[in-house]
């Protein structure tokens, strides 16, 4: 707002200064020409009335020789430049643009969160934080995203969080935390800043590169958040799952319930069934929490609802069911390959090739670029790419690219030329899942909600995110709004679209609590369903 006021005030200073010069040459020349005496002030008086077209100067009668026509008619001239040119042109728009909103610069909030930088992965936080009602301001850089995301009702400020006066604008002496997310080189001077104006304050920073997390900590960050790594390792999870049928990563709540979600493939032994067919819950025991179908959550899913293949299923049980259920949930697989194809070697690709090997899962990675590691080079949405590597031989392929556009393309390309290969995308964008899941992909995990929730984990300390790298949410915490009353009375899953699995009381866990269990003062309620429907939950509690 300054730099417009400065030239607006630039700009009357330069009329008044033609007002003054001209006053004083008309004195002159009435003088030198006219021999007639006039005060400054006449003069001036006279000049305005030329300049601004209000009269042609109370004067006009002694104006009688040539040159003080000429000046005149220059003075005249000036006037109809000014007000018919550089008034509309300059000055006018000047007034518009100073008058007009102007992003914030500072914050009020106290005990709230800073976010440097806003992407959608903070979106996911944001989404969290209000949950959870803890305030928050996003500090970014372009005046027109702090306008829009103001518009949106978004709390933000403009301002370069590498500098003092932004954080301090920004409250950091009232802030319970800031999370540094501006990129991997920026980070570590964000984090000295922060930590220079405040040496008690939460800093947590989002890392890319394992090389680059190093200096983050150095810095000064407390805690430091990988998402690509996380995502990585469970998307390697999922496909040497269906490769090696063999059941390793689950949520443990305690030694009789552990919580798993499992992709059912094609072909599979449940694949078509409903759930009571199956016998998941009758025969072994298990606890059907939701499930995704076509992108679609169903919280707790009636028995008589049928099991379609690439259906994902969040289940709890004793880990021997677990282990059988799994394998009951993986396609035959005498007559194919159990090679893994990875499409893309950035940081999450590298992570799912490491994850893969630890598993002795067969595996061809591609890439666009030749490095160690890519064992053939290509364009992996390139039909002659995958004829190379021969794609239909493939028992899954898992596409770690970094652009949503191009993993929908590879997508469709793959349903087209192999419909029989699995399918396991890591997505940046929550917006990008549905279309991903519609393209023809089995399993999609976004960056953005995995970041989001690693994030909102360390920042809400009576709120635990389980397992930040599943389809599902699935979060402890307490919920003193519903002591006294029973499941019944709640009606969480109607009400709020997800699930309580089981109760920690006293240090207990009691598993699959029924309609008449009634919540008491410090139970820990374990909460699972998709990211709404426990924001949901958390925010009826506050």
């Amino acid at each position: 707002m300054n730099t417009w006021w400065r030239r607006i005030g630039l700009s009357l200073v330069a009329v008044f200064g033609v007002v003054v010069l001209y006053s004083l040459l008309y004195q002159w020349a009435m003088m030198a020409f006219e021999g007639e005496h006039r005060t400054l002030f006449q003069s001036a008086q006279t000049v305005i009335e030329i300049l601004t077209t209000a009269g042609f100067g109370g004067d006009a009668a002694d104006w009688t020789t040539a040159p003080m026509t000429a000046i005149v008619i220059g003075m005249n001239l000036t006037g109809v430049l000014l007000v018919f040119l550089a008034l509309p042109l300059v000055v006018v728009p000047l007034f518009q643009q100073a008058l007009a909103r102007q992003p914030a610069e500072s914050t009020e909030l106290t005990d709230h969160v800073i976010i440097c930088s806003h992407t959608e992965r903070e979106d996911v936080l944001r989404n969290e934080l209000e949950a959870a009602d803890v305030p928050y301001v996003f500090i970014e850089d372009d005046p027109e995203t702090v306008l829009e995301l103001t518009d949106d009702g978004i709390e933000t400020m403009l301002g370069n969080p590498e500098q003092e006066q932004t954080l301090r604008a920004a409250n950091i002496d009232d802030a319970r935390a800031i999370v540094i997310d501006v990129s991997d080189e920026a980070n570590p001077e964000v984090i000295l800043t922060a930590r220079e104006l405040r040496d008690d304050i939460k800093i947590v920073s989002v890392a890319e590169d394992e090389e680059v997390a190093t200096y983050h900590r150095y810095a000064g960050a407390d805690a430091i958040v990988r998402p690509r790594q996380v995502l990585g390792h469970s998307l390697a999870q999922k496909a040497a799952l269906s490769v090696t049928e063999e059941l390793k990563e689950t949520i443990e709540l305690g030694e009789q319930l552990e919580i798993t979600e499992l992709l059912v493939e094609d072909r599979s032994d449940i694949a078509g069934q409903t759930i009571a067919e199956s016998g998941i819950r009758e025969r072994m025991g298990i606890n059907v929490i939701g499930l995704w179908m076509d992108g679609e959550f169903e919280p707790v899913p009636d028995p008589e609802t049928v099991v379609e293949e690439n259906t994902i299923l969040l289940v709890a049980g004793q880990y021997d069911a677990l282990t059988e259920l799994t394998s009951r949930t993986v396609s035959p697989s005498a007559t194919r390959s159990q090679r893994v194809i990875v499409g893309g070697y950035g940081e999450v690709g590298r992570t799912v090739s490491e994850g893969l090997a630890d598993a002795a899962v067969p595996q061809t990675v591609v890439d666009k670029e030749a490095s160690d590691g890519v064992d053939v080079v290509g364009d992996i949405t390139d039909e002659a790419t995958l004829s190379a590597i021969d794609c239909t031989d493939a028992r899954s392929i898992v596409l770690a690219l970094d652009d949503d556009t191009t993993a929908i393309y590879a997508t469709l390309v793959l349903e087209a030329v192999a419909p029989d290969i699995e399918v396991l995308v890591r997505a940046n964008e929550t917006e990008a899942v549905r279309k991903l899941y519609r393209a023809g992909a089995e399993y999609v995990l976004s960056l953005s909600t995995v970041a989001g929730r690693m994030l909102s984990s360390v920042l809400l300390e009576d709120e635990e995110i389980l397992a930040p790298e599943t389809q599902f949410e699935i979060i402890r915490t307490m919920a003193p709004e519903f002591v006294g009353r029973s499941l019944e009375e709640l009606d969480i899953r109607a009400q709020l679209g997800c699930t309580v699995v089981a109760v920690e009381r006293n240090g207990d866990l009691i598993t699959n609590p029924g309609a008449s269990f009634v919540v008491q003062e410090h139970d820990e309620l374990i909460v699972a369903g998709s990211d709404e429907s426990v924001n949901r939950f958390i925010s009826s509690n506050r």
